[in-house]
């Protein structure tokens, strides 16, 4: 489906809003759901078929590059006219419909030139209500002028098109007669950056495909609609319904967020300009008047969608959030959206008869935490002031709620509990420990007499993230660093964990890595590919182990310990332990089990489990045939190492992963050094 452009223009000249709203709205419900040109494909496409035509003549190459773009162009001057158009006083309807069309063309990385200028994005503000600023990007030419324009550059490309195959000539002549189109067309989009100005349609190389715009299909991928689309899609429909009222202004505003959010997410420039028109206060100012809001508005989701996407975006916007007291705003807005009732100072009342939270307060609730751990994420190594931590402390309880609590959807639930996870690895560790300080409750699990209900969720959460086979670094690693860390700074955490993930060892006729317990899965992630997810897998086993050696490889196998003894300086069995500076480890010993004691003398400390006896290879042979063998294998090594087929390792004094060339390096120098010292001592001991 082509878009008649020139009769969109002709309707609003005309005053025709009826028809200008029946095109629009055909073209939404056709790309409703689509992304219109996927860049990374057309590239690929692009490699492959100049790899298949490399002797090819280059005019059928300049006819297939046209032929690609003039779906590009024809969304270029359509979201060109539409940006001119809703500056006219548009009626709230055709406003809305306008907006939507938009919204679908933002999707488009090419197209963006007319929507980062700052008129676009002050008037998309004021539409949005961040601003009350007017537009001051106005073309100087009367808007009839500009619409006139745009259409007589339409007719001659359409005029000279029937004339391509006759005399090739004409093409170049089209581009000489609308240099003017050029200019009028750069007039609005003189503030992008380059890399905005190479995507506008009506300049530079792209201008010769505006005669193809009406041949052909545009290129397109289909959309897949998020969670909380589908469930608004019946919302939107009943919204496209509806004529003016408050419900008109909210939808309203709501699109233009979207349109927003869309040219934000898709161009840095206009991530810079939205800091530089102080559109962020704007928006800030926007969530503090609407902390106590209720009922929750869908426009105040994407309010938080677009500060989410501009901290995540923007580092130095999320630092100036955080210094303005970002964290005190949007911890107010979890209360309210939770609605919270303290029983102490830092303990929210939990009750478990109360509802679960409901869709849209969920997906208030998740958006604000995705801010807070964007305006957090650095102050995790700080040591907090007292004003701060308490202010920190306030949050951690809450977050405790968020652990505690279900959604209506299960999703929803999970989805919560994982971005509370990456909120409270990034706040500062003493803080966490509000997440303890609860009395007891008579089912509540206990270590100690230390409340463990939101440990006991937290481990639950990790094996369900285990259980997960995408994204495993992304889903498991700030878990497992979590609880890593609550292990080594809180010693009933620890106790607990370990109770639940590395009891006592009873049966050893397995490795370890195998079977389907949490111990077992925890230890094939210490070998995964990932380096950082069997680090964060095997630090958190370590830190169980109270960081020791000895009972690590116990419960381990020597073969998958290796890595982190060897990233430690630890394969020697004995060395400086890492972090262990403020580690809580209490003094208990690791007794062993009568089963385990049994056959403890039969256990491979490579693989961690008791192997069947082997027969010895060398029974039958004389003393002169081993001697045989030994020197043929040494033969056979110093020949691989000379290669550099392999490198035979050694431990040094540091217990670290040393080539054995340096181990001997060393020792001589160490004799040479000391030799002297030697030789002066015992003179000395001769004369005295």
């Amino acid at each position: 489906m082509d878009v008649d452009l020139e009769g969109i223009i002709q309707c609003i000249k005309q005053g025709d809003e009826n028809g200008v709203q029946i095109q629009l709205q055909q073209f939404n419900k056709e790309y409703a759901q689509c992304f219109f040109f996927d860049s990374e494909e057309r590239d690929r496409s692009k490699f492959r078929q100049n790899k298949v035509r490399e002797n090819a003549d280059s005019d059928s190459d300049c006819d297939q590059d046209d032929q690609e773009d003039r779906g590009l162009v024809l969304r270029q001057n359509l979201a060109l006219v539409l940006v001119r158009f809703i500056t006219t006083g548009v009626k709230c309807r055709l406003l809305r419909v306008s907006l939507r069309t938009l919204r679908i063309l933002s999707r488009d990385k090419k197209i963006l030139g007319p929507l980062v200028t700052d008129g676009a994005l002050l008037t998309l503000a004021k539409l949005a209500g961040l601003t009350t600023s007017d537009a001051s990007d106005e073309s100087s030419e009367p808007d009839s002028d500009f619409y006139d324009n745009i259409i007589a550059s339409l007719v001659e490309a359409k005029v000279l098109r029937g004339r391509t195959d006759e005399d090739e000539g004409d093409v170049e002549a089209d581009d000489q007669r609308a240099e003017w189109f050029d200019e009028d067309a750069k007039s609005d989009i003189s503030t992008a950056d380059s890399g905005d100005l190479d995507s506008i349609g009506c300049s530079g190389s792209h201008r010769t495909s505006i005669d193809e715009m009406h041949r052909g299909s545009m290129h397109h991928k289909v959309l897949e609609r998020g969670r909380r689309d589908r469930r608004e899609s019946k919302m939107e429909g009943e919204e496209e319904e509806e004529e003016g009222g408050a419900s008109g202004d909210e939808a309203q505003r709501k699109e233009a967020l979207k349109v927003l959010s869309n040219v934000v997410y898709n161009s840095s420039w206009a991530q810079e300009r939205f800091s530089g028109l102080r559109l962020m206060c704007g928006l800030t100012e926007r969530l503090s008047s609407s902390v106590s809001d209720s009922p929750l508005s869908s426009v105040h989701f994407y309010e938080l969608r677009l500060m989410f996407l501009i901290t995540a975006l923007r580092r130095e916007l999320s630092t100036q959030l955080q210094q303005e007291g970002g964290v005190s705003i949007f911890t107010a807005a979890l209360e309210s959206r939770l609605g919270v009732q303290w029983k102490d100072q830092y303990e929210c009342v939990l009750d478990p008869a109360a509802p679960p939270i409901s869709l849209e307060a969920s997906q208030h609730v998740i958006e604000i935490l995705k801010i807070l751990f964007n305006i957090t994420y650095s102050i995790h190594w700080q040591a907090p002031s007292e004003d701060d931590a308490a202010l920190y402390r306030h949050l951690v309880a809450m977050l405790r709620l968020c652990l505690m609590r279900k959604c209506l959807l299960s999703d929803d639930t999970d989805e919560l509990q994982g971005h509370t996870v990456n909120l409270l690895s990034a706040l500062p560790l003493q803080c966490l420990d509000v997440l303890l300080a609860v009395p007891l409750e008579p089912d509540s699990k206990q270590c100690q007499g230390v409340n463990m209900d939101c440990v006991h969720t937290l481990v639950l959460f990790m094996e369900r993230r285990l259980d997960s086979g995408d994204k495993m670094k992304e889903k498991l690693t700030p878990i497992l660093n979590l609880l890593t860390e609550s292990c080594r700074d809180h010693r009933e955490t620890r106790q607990y964990i370990r109770k639940h993930i590395l009891p006592p060892l009873r049966d050893t006729s397995h490795r370890p890595e195998e079977g389907s317990t949490v111990k077992s899965r925890l230890i094939r992630l210490m070998t995964h590919l990932d380096t950082d997810l069997k680090h964060c897998a095997a630090d958190l086993i370590f830190v169980l182990c109270k960081e020791n050696v000895s009972r690590f490889v116990k419960y381990t196998g020597y073969g998958n310990a290796a890595g982190l003894l060897a990233n430690r300086g630890l394969l020697g069995g004995q060395g400086p332990i890492a972090f262990c500076s403020n580690a809580k480890y209490s003094s208990d010993s690791d007794s062993d089990t009568e089963e385990y004691r049994q056959v403890k003398d039969r256990i491979n400390p490579v693989t961690a489990r008791v192997e069947e006896e082997q027969p010895d290879p060398m029974e039958g042979m004389t003393e002169e045939e081993k001697e045989e063998e030994a020197k043929r294998l040494i033969m056979l090594f110093n020949k691989l190492s000379r290669n550099n087929i392999i490198q035979p390792m050694g431990v040094d004094s540091e217990g670290k992963l040393v080539p054995m060339s340096g181990l001997r390096d060393n020792s001589l120098t160490e004799e040479v050094k000391s030799g002297p010292e030697n030789d002066g001592e015992a003179e000395e001991g001769e004369n005295n």
